[in-house]
């Protein structure tokens, strides 16, 4: 069978299929009531339009007019589309409030599968949808009937070329496992909430497709204004990439001599330390330099807003704002309760392949957590970025916000530390009545750097780092004390 492929109209669902929909192949399409089953099949049905196919949906739940209705409302304009409802022959008038469903004794079965094959027949579709085929499973006087006739059913859809999409009711198939068996692909539509009982996950998987390869695991997808969209759950494979790199610096002559002229472009840094130390301004001064040397940034900011970020950068002189309308800084706010982590990733992929974006900053990776804790373990989701950020030569500023302001000595709560190259830490310490902030390098994969403690200080003409602090002792600890003279030898 030759490998072609056929747009579903979703692209991230495309992505998720290798392409779309293998031709002359029948599809599962499994999900409780609500999750966006018939939607799914609508988008199908509008693209199938778009590429003037015949389509043919055959409706037994949901009165035709009911759906051109809800079509309409995507925008979507479904008037090419035929439709076959048997809808008024399956439910009896409505009593007392409720609709029931005639049992298998009290409807004629051949007459509904003969309109059925004669439809497929008289329009010769190129996309068939039964909605839904658990009606037929119902309508079915036993088992063993229902076997026969929807293999039968699968078996002519699939002689005749087209796509046919039949929705099912998980529940249903855990009774009834052979329309599984008898379709070439299953897919599965989930609506969950997280753990917190916060957060809604909409989710797509692919659980089988016979004979062609697709982009397994759960994938992320929502139903919006415009029908569903979905963020393909891409593993990105690290890759060595021999490349010649370049020197990132802070601008600050003794920051820079601290790490020996700064960062190597396509590493990943973490700025690690508690609350209003100091780190976003630091990695915003990083942006502003690289913004210098026409290298472009990105800053994406899960807690602060961007009115603020701008705000306090003019307070010390940082020409963040100035950059930004240059369009050599791109600075994105990110709420994270509205964004799945594919989502984040896709938008994060767009800034980089379409934007140019070479240096990028998340701020933080607390916000992040928030962001992805829902959907899977954090340090997955980071490596997963990292890997990206390096197989594209990107360098990566990763800002961490520490709870304890004094103690012990920890380069993240979050457990991803051993993922970055660099490590540079900011503290606070009291010295002489006052506090004052301490910088430092903990780690340098590619290159040296100095291991000493800076005074770090952020003033209205930017930020300051001053000599090497080498009459304090205990600076880690928060409590610094000054070193004891040394004796005068002996005579």
């Amino acid at each position: 069978m030759k490998n072609t492929r056929i747009s579903t109209g979703i692209k991230g669902f495309d992505e998720i299929l290798n392409g779309g929909f293998i031709p002359g192949a029948s599809y599962l399409i499994l999900g409780e009531a609500g999750t966006g089953k018939t939607i799914l099949s609508l988008q199908a049905c509008q693209e199938s339009v778009r590429r003037n196919e015949s389509c043919l949906y055959v409706t037994f739940s949901e009165p035709e007019a009911s759906i051109r209705k809800n079509a309409a409302s995507f925008g979507w304009d479904l008037s090419k589309v035929v439709f076959v409802d048997f809808t008024k022959e399956i439910i009896r008038e409505e009593i007392n409030g409720e609709y029931s469903v005639f049992p298998p004794s009290d409807v004629e079965e051949t007459p509904i599968w003969s309109r059925l094959y004669q439809a497929i027949e008289e329009h010769d579709p190129a996309l068939v949808i039964i909605d839904s085929a658990t009606f037929l499973h119902y309508l079915s006087r036993d088992e063993y009937q229902f076997r026969k006739q929807i293999q039968k059913l699968i078996n002519k859809l699939n002689s005749r070329g087209c796509i046919s999409l039949l929705l099912y009711e998980p529940s249903e198939l855990e009774k009834e496992t052979s329309l599984a068996l008898a379709v070439d692909g299953v897919v599965a539509i989930q609506n969950e909430l997280t753990e917190q009982k916060i957060t809604e996950i909409r989710t797509i998987e692919v659980k089988k497709m016979r004979g062609f390869s697709f982009l397994s695991g759960r994938h992320p997808m929502r139903i919006t204004e415009t029908g569903i969209t979905v963020w393909a759950h891409r593993i990105e494979r690290l890759k060595s990439i021999p490349y010649d790199r370049n020197i990132i610096s802070s601008g600050i002559a003794e920051l820079d001599q601290l790490l020996k002229g700064g960062f190597s472009t396509g590493t990943c840094t973490i700025i690690s330390g508690p609350s209003g130390v100091g780190k976003s301004s630091l990695s915003e001064q990083f942006l502003c330099v690289a913004a210098e040397e026409g290298i472009k940034g990105a800053l994406y900011t899960f807690e602060e807003g961007g009115a603020s970020i701008l705000n306090r950068a003019n307070g010390i002189s940082l020409p963040l704002e100035e950059q930004m309308e240059k369009r050599m800084v791109i600075l994105r706010e990110i709420n994270p309760l509205e964004h799945y982590p594919d989502e984040f990733l896709e938008i994060f992929r767009k800034d980089i392949e379409k934007e140019g974006t070479q240096l990028v900053v998340i701020d933080s990776l607390r916000g992040y957590n928030l962001a992805m804790e829902g959907f899977g373990n954090l340090v997955s989701h980071m490596q997963n970025l990292i890997n990206y950020c390096r197989s594209h030569k990107v360098t990566l500023i990763l800002v961490n916000e520490l709870e304890n302001i004094t103690g012990d000595v920890r380069i993240t709560d979050v457990g991803v530390s051993y993922m970055s190259d660099n490590v540079l830490m900011l503290r606070y310490a009291e010295h002489d009545g006052r506090i004052i902030k301490v910088v430092s390098c903990l780690k340098k994969r590619l290159g040296d750097f100095e291991p000493e403690l800076r005074e770090f200080k952020i003033t209205g003409n930017g930020i300051v780092v001053g000599k090497k602090l080498d009459y304090l002792r205990g600076l880690l600890t928060g409590v610094p004390m000054s070193k004891p003279e040394k004796s005068a030898p002996k005579q």
